[in-house]
């Protein structure tokens, strides 16, 4: 591509509305143009790149033996219904009616109308195995767009799903797409952890994350010092140890805290460490109070409590709801004569003489002891820490920060059971078929990639991604010389197969330069005065290397270092 003519542009300051490092660079290299809240534009460069990540994702789907197809995003509304997911989703998938007042979705993703297509083929057991896959825009109501890409409200995803006769048939054809991921993971050049996650809306017996690590992901990966554990906060197990002695010394008493709600503000009030404290939070599950106990420096895990009731929504009460459970305004409930379901964390059932909310307003009790309540259930219902016990190993945990970019599932029966997807066994007998779901986005691999490969001048992709892998800077418009060696340049790496574009405008050199490493070319060429010596000036952008190579030998060179570095 020559730039004098096409449509190419980027900006020299940061963009205002932009609130991450890949959503900014994006922007101002001019790869994508945001519409509307977590809505974007895919420019020319963008969209190259786009088609590279997608051409990985498609050589690697393809060697498994999954075909490609296409679904409609526009649905009807009731096979969302009769699948149990409608409910689910709630407002984040985006609803209208047709013109005959039928209530129709945008597709927030396609489990149910894959199934629907499988029932088109499935007859008997001698009919699977087979996998399914597209790349097509997914539309989801984020009540926060953010991040550029990371988090939006429509999207480009690559999902695919198989279908087997057994478990043991979906555990196979899992490993076989469980390894494609792995391999376009290596090969777009992410840093990478899988980690074990939360099914959250899709269901399913499990479900694993591929997350790329930068500080700006907004999921919370828990990593063992000594061992390959690892998982999503949401779903990692907290250990925890038992003293040596749990038997209380203290009576339970009836203490006033005036206008101390807060366990930092009783904290003080009390002048007793935070972990002496059980704080009872009131939450509604399913429109039901549930009293819920963690050690007072702890947080609530909210995946894990609605895991513990079936439940699909869970969110903290109200305060109408939590007067109705305790007789007292938010920040004084307690385990004692509560109104509710009680459950207690794991930690708590070791604790003693600790402090507790009196489910009376501006009142505590200290010295409680698990002989003073009953609780309903105990269970692990807290967040683990950095520092706690490994549940892997027995070592110590650290967290770190990753960018959801895959995910796989095996799903079981849960949507052939909704669908009534089922097949005639050996024995002649109905059987449902056993589904596996597996997405990878392919925008957030390219904000994922420009989070962890960018620098302070702009882009650096890998070179199987970039939108071209070399650039030829011509220096003057104006020297004849200059012109002839930069086209026959241009032709000569575009006859070996290397995508280029020529910088023919008429900007400064500075310029030039600053866009071409704004953009993250791989390789920049500069044809300059040094043209009259037979030389041309080499740039890797990867390491900022700079060499002077000879004119006749530079097409070769650089076509080289690309098929090498495209492998």
């Amino acid at each position: 591509m020559k730039l004098k003519n096409s449509y190419f542009f980027t900006l020299r300051e940061d963009v205002k509305d932009e609130d991450s490092v890949s959503g900014n660079l994006l922007v101002r290299a001019g790869f994508i143009k945001k519409n509307s809240a977590g809505v974007y534009m895919m420019l020319p460069l963008g969209f190259k790149v786009m088609q590279n990540i997608e051409s990985i994702i498609r050589e690697e789907m393809d060697a498994t033996g999954c075909q490609e197809l296409l679904m409609p995003s526009l649905i009807p509304e009731e096979i969302y219904v009769s699948s149990g997911r409608r409910e689910g989703f709630g407002n984040s998938m985006f609803s209208l009616d047709d013109r005959k007042n039928q209530p129709y979705v945008l597709g927030p993703t396609h489990e149910e109308l894959f199934a629907i297509a499988a029932k088109m083929k499935i007859r008997s057991y001698k009919d699977m195995p087979f996998s399914l896959y597209q790349i097509a825009d997914k539309f989801r109501d984020e009540p926060r767009p953010r991040y550029g890409l990371i988090r939006v409200r429509e999207f480009h995803m690559k999902d695919a799903y198989t279908f087997d006769k057994d478990e043991a048939g979906l555990d196979e054809a899992y490993a076989k797409q469980f390894q494609a991921y792995k391999n376009v993971m290596d090969r777009l050049g992410l840093d990478y952890k899988i980690v074990r996650a939360d099914t959250g809306v899709m269901g399913g017996l499990l479900s694993e994350e591929f997350q790329a690590v930068t500080p700006l992901g907004e999921d919370i990966l828990v990593l063992c010092d000594n061992c390959d554990f690892a998982s999503n906060i949401e779903v990692s197990p907290a250990i925890s140890v038992a003293p040596a002695d749990v038997t209380g010394t203290e009576t339970m008493t009836l203490v006033e805290t005036p206008n101390s709600r807060t366990i930092e503000e009783v904290v003080s009030f009390l002048n007793k460490p935070a972990e002496k404290f059980v704080k009872t939070l009131i939450y509604n599950v399913d429109g039901k109070p549930v009293a819920v106990m963690v050690r007072g420096d702890r947080d609530v895990n909210e995946t894990k409590l609605r895991k513990l009731f079936d439940a699909n929504e869970v969110e903290l009460a109200d305060a109408e709801m939590v007067m109705q459970a305790t007789g007292a305004e938010i920040g004084f409930a307690g385990p004692v004569g509560i109104r509710c379901t009680l459950v207690m964390d794991n930690e708590v059932s070791y604790m003693t003489d600790f402090v507790v909310g009196a489910n009376k307003t501006g009142y505590h009790y200290t010295g409680v002891n698990q002989s003073d309540f009953k609780a309903d259930k105990t269970a692990d219902i807290r967040n683990i820490v950095e520092g706690d016990t490994c549940p892997k190993c027995g070592g110590k945990v650290h967290f770190a920060h990753g960018i959801e970019v895959g995910n796989t599932f095996k799903l079981g029966t849960k949507y052939s059971k909704a669908l009534d997807l089922q097949y005639l066994d050996a024995n002649n007998q109905l059987q449902y078929v056993w589904m596996g779901s597996y997405g990878i986005g392919p925008g957030r691999c390219m904000a994922a990639l420009a989070e962890q490969r960018s620098d302070e001048n702009g882009l650096n992709w890998p070179v199987n991604i970039a939108p071209y892998k070399a650039a030829i800077v011509l220096i003057s418009a104006k020297d004849e010389q200059q012109v002839a060696a930069a086209d026959e340049l241009y032709e000569a790496l575009r006859k070996a197969g290397i995508e280029v574009l020529l910088d023919d405008r008429d900007e400064r050199p500075g310029v030039k330069f600053k866009d071409m490493d704004l953009i993250g070319i791989p390789y920049r060429i500069t044809v300059g005065r040094g043209v009259k010596d037979g030389k041309v000036e080499l740039k890797l952008r990867a390491t900022g290397e700079v060499q002077e190579i000879a004119l006749s030998d530079i097409a070769d060179t650089v076509a080289k270092l690309v098929r090498e570095n495209m492998q």
